[in-house]
């Protein structure tokens, strides 16, 4: 099977990072393949999965260590094997991303909003804040936070988790005027920072185009690769999604790169799960064993991926 130079890039690229945020990618491990095959993998195979992308030994013990402590994961000790696997916590943090990451395509957009008015001392409000922006919320004016669409699943549960649903104000509004739309999208360029958007989506797209025309030319991808692009892949455009808006294309510049982000994605996640799955099901471990076959969640993403 062949591997692509291409590939091993952006590996090296990826190895030269400084910092080495090993958390970050074992996170995105956990939520893009361990949690959809049982959850749980025995801790050497992750080590042995994680050498190609220039994690030694050390820093995955240590990245797993601080993940335990910030309560993202937990282990199991079994003989001397250790288990590791996402928390409640660390599960429902991802699953709000994993709504965003594996969408087919944005919503159409109805002209409602959801509007947020903290009502609490800054310091409290800082973590709150930050946490709506992972969500797609911006600062519309002045103490006042919005985001496209009326569904709030994901702000339930952030309000919950940290305490706070009794000390904000939570509203529905709708924008109808024409009007109102154009100077909307005027706001939208700088209340989301679309520019900083527009570059880090950019960059995305110059990377991984050339991977989408390699794997196009080539015959059959060896599954480590697979592995290893999906995880990249899935990486670093999660960590574009934790800064992006949801803004629907209403409000965005008609040739937005967000798009073009989105549509690369799918089609190199399409690409390359099946080579990545026969990588997790035959290299990796839990406490039975193999890992077991990808529940039928996983299917699900990109809009449907045919079952292997």
């Amino acid at each position: 099977m062949a591997k692509l130079k291409c590939i091993e890039s952006l590996l090296t690229d990826f190895q030269s990072q400084r910092p080495m945020r090993g958390g970050s990618l074992i996170v995105s491990i956990f939520g893009d393949s361990i949690a959809q095959h049982g959850g749980s993998v025995w801790l050497g195979s992750l080590i042995e999965a994680l050498k190609p992308f220039g994690l030694n030994q050390r820093l995955v013990r240590t990245s797993v260590y601080r993940l335990i402590q910030d309560n993202w994961l937990s282990s199991v000790q079994i003989g001397r094997r250790s288990y590791y696997s996402f928390t409640e916590f660390g599960l429902r943090q991802y699953q709000k991303t994993a709504r965003r990451i594996y969408s087919a395509h944005r919503e159409k957009w109805d002209g409602q909003w959801t509007l947020l008015m903290p009502a609490f001392v800054e310091g409290e409000r800082d973590e709150l804040i930050r946490e709506l922006r992972w969500l797609g919320y911006g600062a519309l004016t002045s103490g006042v936070l919005a985001r496209p669409g009326a569904d709030r699943r994901s702000l339930d549960e952030t309000l919950q988790e940290l305490g706070v649903v009794d000390k904000v104000v939570v509203m529905n509004a709708h924008s109808e005027e024409l009007a109102s739309q154009k100077v909307l999208k005027q706001m939208s360029q700088t209340c989301w920072n679309l520019d900083e958007l527009e570059t880090r989506y950019s960059d995305f797209l110059t990377r991984f185009r050339p991977v989408m025309a390699a794997i196009n030319k080539s015959k059959s991808l060896e599954p480590g690769q697979c592995f290893q692009l999906r995880t990249l892949l899935i990486h670093e455009y999660r960590r574009i999604l934790l800064k992006d808006t949801d803004l629907p294309d209403d409000l965005l510049p008609a040739d937005w790169a967000g798009k073009a982000a989105l549509n690369l994605t799918s089609n190199i996640y399409r690409a390359t799960y099946v080579g990545a799955e026969e990588y997790l099901l035959g290299l990796m471990e839990n406490a039975d064993g193999k890992l077991p076959r990808a529940d039928a969640h996983f299917y699900e993403r990109f809009g449907g991926l045919a079952e292997a």
